[in-house]
């Protein structure tokens, strides 16, 4: 069992009310079954999150949409597992949704983990969805702090020169300077 998969037991034991029917879902094998928690109707929350993280971190893309729903969740701890099963899926579609997800800006709230994830896979979609969310986080009085952050070490660690220019215009707040300036240096000499 994996850290990841441990922190969702532990934390979803108390949703599901530590039932008979969330232990086996939690000790099934059967991948068949997993994946018909998906589509039955009325089945709660963590039931579904349980199943398309087991799918997902087993490399069944029927896992796909719930986890990009889970990804784009209110709940911070919900959207982690999603993250880090969408990692381990290896879907083709996944660096496409994460950039739609960060790039949102109506779901800035919730972008935090769609640009760690877009980080996390290095694909052609992340440097130009990184961009586009930090340019827009850029603003004077952006609440939106930790996000716009997160894309700023994401530029860093991706280390594409495209992102030179949104990097430079994020050295004058406060908050982003230090990271900016790590950025930067991570790229390549101009």
């Amino acid at each position: 069992m994996d850290e990841e998969f441990r922190s969702l037991t532990h934390r979803l034991a108390e949703e599901a009310g530590d039932s008979a029917a969330y232990r086996r879902l939690l000790a099934t094998e059967d991948d068949e079954e997993l994946a018909r928690v998906l589509v039955e109707h009325e089945r709660p929350l963590w039931a579904r999150e349980v199943a398309a993280f087991r799918l997902g971190c087993g490399g069944d893309p029927r896992a796909f949409e719930t986890l990009v729903l889970l990804l784009n969740h209110r709940d911070p701890e919900r959207c982690v597992g999603a993250a880090h099963a969408l990692a381990r899926l290896g879907d083709p579609r996944t660096p496409r949704a994460a950039a739609a997800l960060a790039t949102n800006s109506l779901r800035t709230a919730y972008a935090l983990h769609p640009v760690r994830l877009l980080t996390a896979l290095r694909a052609p979609e992340s440097v130009p969805a990184l961009v586009t969310t930090l340019s827009r986080l850029l603003g004077p009085d952006e609440p939106h702090w930790r996000v716009a952050l997160a894309c700023v070490e994401g530029l860093g660690s991706l280390g594409d020169d495209r992102a030179r220019p949104v990097l430079e215009a994020a050295l004058p707040r406060p908050r982003l300077a230090d990271a900016a300036r790590d950025a930067l240096s991570r790229l390549p000499a101009p």
